[in-house]
Protein backbone atom coordinates (compact mmCIF):
# COMPACT_ATOMS: atom_id res chain seq x y z
CA UNK A 1 0.00 0.00 0.00
CA UNK A 2 1.65 3.22 -1.12
CA UNK A 3 0.79 6.57 0.38
CA UNK A 4 1.11 9.43 -2.02
CA UNK A 5 1.32 12.89 -0.44
CA UNK A 6 2.29 16.09 -2.08
CA UNK A 7 5.24 17.99 -0.66
CA UNK A 8 5.36 21.73 -0.69
CA UNK A 9 9.00 22.48 -1.53
CA UNK A 10 8.89 26.00 -0.13
CA UNK A 11 7.45 24.82 3.20
CA UNK A 12 10.01 22.01 3.37
CA UNK A 13 12.82 24.53 2.82
CA UNK A 14 11.46 26.80 5.58
CA UNK A 15 11.24 23.84 7.95
CA UNK A 16 14.81 22.85 7.16
CA UNK A 17 16.05 26.40 7.80
CA UNK A 18 14.11 26.58 11.07
CA UNK A 19 16.06 23.53 12.23
CA UNK A 20 19.43 24.39 10.70
CA UNK A 21 19.84 27.98 11.93
CA UNK A 22 19.64 27.19 15.68
CA UNK A 23 21.98 24.24 15.12
CA UNK A 24 24.53 26.53 13.46
CA UNK A 25 24.25 28.96 16.38
CA UNK A 26 25.02 26.11 18.79
CA UNK A 27 28.18 25.24 16.85
CA UNK A 28 29.16 28.91 16.66
CA UNK A 29 28.83 29.21 20.43
CA UNK A 30 30.90 26.05 21.00
CA UNK A 31 33.66 27.34 18.75
CA UNK A 32 33.56 30.79 20.35
CA UNK A 33 33.93 29.29 23.82
CA UNK A 34 36.84 27.11 22.69
CA UNK A 35 38.87 29.86 21.10
CA UNK A 36 37.50 33.22 22.15
CA UNK A 37 38.18 33.43 25.89
CA UNK A 38 41.75 32.72 26.93
CA UNK A 39 41.04 33.71 30.54
CA UNK A 40 40.64 30.14 31.80
CA UNK A 41 43.81 29.06 30.02
CA UNK A 42 45.89 31.88 31.47
CA UNK A 43 44.41 31.42 34.94
CA UNK A 44 45.15 27.69 34.86
CA UNK A 45 48.69 28.34 33.65
CA UNK A 46 49.19 30.93 36.39
CA UNK A 47 47.96 28.57 39.09
CA UNK A 48 50.20 25.82 37.69
CA UNK A 49 53.18 28.22 37.65
CA UNK A 50 52.67 29.16 41.32
CA UNK A 51 52.27 25.51 42.28
CA UNK A 52 55.43 24.38 40.48
CA UNK A 53 57.44 27.32 41.76
CA UNK A 54 56.23 26.55 45.29
CA UNK A 55 57.16 22.90 44.99
CA UNK A 56 60.77 23.99 44.47
CA UNK A 57 60.89 25.36 48.00
CA UNK A 58 62.12 23.15 50.81
CA UNK A 59 58.75 22.55 52.44
CA UNK A 60 58.00 20.04 55.18
CA UNK A 61 55.74 17.15 54.15
CA UNK A 62 52.66 18.83 55.63
CA UNK A 63 53.52 21.95 53.59
CA UNK A 64 53.70 19.93 50.38
CA UNK A 65 50.28 18.43 51.09
CA UNK A 66 48.89 21.86 51.92
CA UNK A 67 50.20 23.34 48.67
CA UNK A 68 48.82 20.36 46.73
CA UNK A 69 45.40 20.74 48.38
CA UNK A 70 45.37 24.46 47.58
CA UNK A 71 46.33 23.71 43.95
CA UNK A 72 43.52 21.19 43.52
CA UNK A 73 41.03 23.52 45.26
CA UNK A 74 41.97 26.47 43.03
CA UNK A 75 41.72 24.38 39.85
CA UNK A 76 38.34 23.01 40.97
CA UNK A 77 37.08 26.51 41.74
CA UNK A 78 38.27 27.73 38.35
CA UNK A 79 36.53 24.84 36.59
CA UNK A 80 33.25 25.52 38.40
CA UNK A 81 33.47 29.26 37.71
CA UNK A 82 34.07 28.87 33.98
CA UNK A 83 31.52 26.07 33.55
CA UNK A 84 28.83 28.24 35.17
CA UNK A 85 29.85 31.22 33.10
CA UNK A 86 29.31 29.34 29.84
CA UNK A 87 25.91 30.10 28.34
CA UNK A 88 25.64 26.64 26.91
CA UNK A 89 25.30 23.28 28.59
CA UNK A 90 26.32 20.42 26.38
CA UNK A 91 25.05 16.91 26.65
CA UNK A 92 27.84 14.38 27.09
CA UNK A 93 27.18 13.01 23.60
CA UNK A 94 28.30 16.37 22.19
CA UNK A 95 31.84 15.58 23.28
CA UNK A 96 33.66 13.64 20.62
CA UNK A 97 36.65 11.35 20.85
CA UNK A 98 38.71 14.42 20.07
CA UNK A 99 37.76 15.95 23.43
CA UNK A 100 39.10 12.93 25.30
CA UNK A 101 42.19 12.76 23.08
CA UNK A 102 42.88 16.45 23.70
CA UNK A 103 42.57 16.03 27.46
CA UNK A 104 44.86 13.00 27.55
CA UNK A 105 47.40 14.56 25.17
CA UNK A 106 47.40 17.77 27.20
CA UNK A 107 48.04 15.83 30.39
CA UNK A 108 50.84 13.86 28.73
CA UNK A 109 52.51 16.92 27.17
CA UNK A 110 52.27 19.00 30.33
CA UNK A 111 53.41 16.14 32.56
CA UNK A 112 56.33 15.30 30.30
CA UNK A 113 57.35 18.95 30.17
CA UNK A 114 57.30 19.19 33.96
CA UNK A 115 59.38 16.05 34.39
CA UNK A 116 61.86 16.79 31.59
CA UNK A 117 62.37 20.43 32.53
CA UNK A 118 62.87 19.39 36.15
CA UNK A 119 65.52 16.85 35.17
CA UNK A 120 67.22 19.34 32.87
CA UNK A 121 67.32 21.97 35.62
CA UNK A 122 68.81 19.40 38.04
CA UNK A 123 71.36 18.20 35.49
CA UNK A 124 72.50 21.73 34.67
CA UNK A 125 72.34 22.73 38.37
CA UNK A 126 70.68 26.02 37.46
CA UNK A 127 69.88 28.55 40.16
CA UNK A 128 66.16 29.17 40.71
CA UNK A 129 65.42 25.88 38.96
CA UNK A 130 61.82 25.68 40.11
CA UNK A 131 61.09 29.08 38.54
CA UNK A 132 62.60 27.95 35.24
CA UNK A 133 60.69 24.66 35.39
CA UNK A 134 57.44 26.47 36.22
CA UNK A 135 57.91 29.01 33.42
CA UNK A 136 58.71 26.41 30.76
CA UNK A 137 55.81 24.17 31.82
CA UNK A 138 53.29 27.02 31.90
CA UNK A 139 54.46 28.25 28.47
CA UNK A 140 54.09 24.78 26.94
CA UNK A 141 50.63 24.47 28.51
CA UNK A 142 49.52 27.80 27.01
CA UNK A 143 50.93 26.93 23.59
CA UNK A 144 49.22 23.52 23.59
CA UNK A 145 45.75 24.38 24.91
CA UNK A 146 44.58 26.91 22.30
CA UNK A 147 45.20 24.88 19.15
CA UNK A 148 44.12 21.66 20.86
CA UNK A 149 40.76 23.11 21.90
CA UNK A 150 40.10 24.45 18.41
CA UNK A 151 40.95 21.03 16.95
CA UNK A 152 38.67 19.23 19.42
CA UNK A 153 35.66 21.45 18.78
CA UNK A 154 36.04 21.69 15.01
CA UNK A 155 34.73 18.17 14.61
CA UNK A 156 31.40 19.00 16.25
CA UNK A 157 30.20 21.13 13.34
CA UNK A 158 31.25 18.45 10.87
CA UNK A 159 29.58 15.74 12.92
CA UNK A 160 26.35 17.74 13.21
CA UNK A 161 26.26 18.44 9.50
CA UNK A 162 26.91 14.80 8.71
CA UNK A 163 24.11 13.70 11.07
CA UNK A 164 21.69 16.15 9.44
CA UNK A 165 22.58 14.86 5.96
CA UNK A 166 22.16 11.24 7.06
CA UNK A 167 18.77 12.12 8.60
CA UNK A 168 17.69 13.78 5.35
CA UNK A 169 18.72 10.74 3.32
CA UNK A 170 16.65 8.35 5.41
Amino acid sequence: MAVNTSVDAEQAWKDLQRIRVPQERVYDEIERCASGDPGATYATAGIMWVFLAGMGLDLPSWGVWLVLAAYVALLSTLAVFYSRRARMRLHRSRYSWRSLATFLAGAAVTGATIVLSGRLVEWLALPFGSLIQASVSAAVFILFVGPANRWATSSLRDRGGRAAREGAVR
